[in-house]
């Protein structure tokens, strides 16, 4: 191993956060913007990359006594379409089935619950962000088999 990649992994470790290059690295600049974002409009983040046996949820957050399950999603263009387009049935579907699994965990009973979706759009130095609130309510039918 050389000593460069060395160093950085160490260093990474003490640090406690890990950056990823390529996709997943620019993932996680999204999701700082949008945090960001949320912050700014009045959001307090509970959670941060809720992961469950069924799927991830990006943000847990509360906004007027609203539990906020939030998904971020991004593009750099409009060529593969629009970002919220990108949150598909199927994603829909595992970010409600995690978010049951947050409630029974947490012990929450029944809460008032939306769903929301963070669209960044746009080059690195001025992205377009916008909050999509209560996106899409659940229960989402199950995919059919095939």
């Amino acid at each position: 191993m050389f000593p460069r990649i060395l160093l950085d992994r160490l260093l990474g470790f003490f640090q406690g956060r890990r950056t990823y290059r390529g996709l997943r690295g620019r993932g996680q600049e999204w999701e700082r913007l949008a945090e960001r974002h949320l912050k700014s409009a009045g959001y307090e983040i509970l959670e941060r990359n809720y992961v469950t046996r069924t799927g991830e949820i990006d943000f847990v957050a509360k906004e007027a006594g609203t539990l906020c399950f939030v998904e971020v999603k991004g593009r750099r263009g409009t060529a593969y379409g629009h970002p919220a387009e990108a949150v598909t049935q199927e994603k829909r579907r595992r970010i409600f089935r995690s978010a049951e699994a947050y409630l029974m965990r947490h012990r929450l009973g029944a809460p008032p619950c939306r769903f929301d979706v963070v669209t960044i759009l746009g080059a690195d130095s001025q992205p377009e962000i916008s909050i999509v609130r209560d996106a899409f309510r659940g229960p989402v039918s199950v995919r059919p088999r095939r």
